[in-house]
């Protein structure tokens, strides 16, 4: 996703009238495929000449868990770069989000799911599906590397991902938008 954003951004940076540069910061959790993924990053970003932030932690799980240690680091890190930042949160990422609220118990602000903007951080991909992005990236023959972790059953958003979302899409195929759009209303 990230890379679909930021070729994205990229290829549409004039139009735009932005500056565009990529940050990526390594959580160091997965040993030689985190540095991989550094790795990947950098060639990218040193091919089409687009500057590039690099942080990195050793994060450690904290009361609320890897996950959102991860997320914390993560995003301490964004923060301390100038300009708006984009995320590429995408309409099947805020479906999970809102099912997580759900399962979790939520009011009206976590039926809201991910804010499209907040402050200095804009999502301007979550009006678009996972199968978009992907079609997008092969369009343009744009290679990108997946997380392992995406893989597990380790985290609730991952088993929604796996066994919950599937079902439901049987039931309905458009449903992270119709979810991401429900969302946005109430939002």
């Amino acid at each position: 996703d990230s890379v679909a954003l930021l070729w994205a951004m990229y290829l549409l940076q004039e139009k735009l009238e932005i500056t565009l540069s990529a940050a990526h910061f390594n959580h160091n959790l997965r040993g030689e495929e985190s540095d991989r993924d550094q790795a990947f990053c950098q060639q990218l970003c040193q091919r089409y000449d687009i500057p590039l932030y690099l942080g990195s932690a050793e994060v450690k799980p904290g009361e609320k868990g890897l996950e959102a240690a991860a997320r914390e680091a993560r995003y301490g890190f964004f923060a301390t770069l100038s300009g708006k930042i984009a995320t590429a949160h995408t309409a099947d990422d805020n479906a999970e989000t809102v099912l997580m609220h759900l399962v979790r118990g939520t009011g009206l602000k976590g039926l809201g799911g991910i804010a499209p903007v907040n402050g200095q951080w804009i999502r301007p991909m979550l009006g678009c599906t996972r199968q978009q992005v992907l079609a997008f990236l092969q369009e343009y023959h744009i290679d990108f590397v997946e997380d392992s972790s995406n893989q597990t059953n380790q985290f609730l958003r991952n088993r929604l991902r796996h066994h919950v979302m599937p079902l439901l899409k049987e039931e309905n195929p458009r449903l992270a938008e119709k979810v991401s759009a429900m969302a946005q209303r109430l939002r």
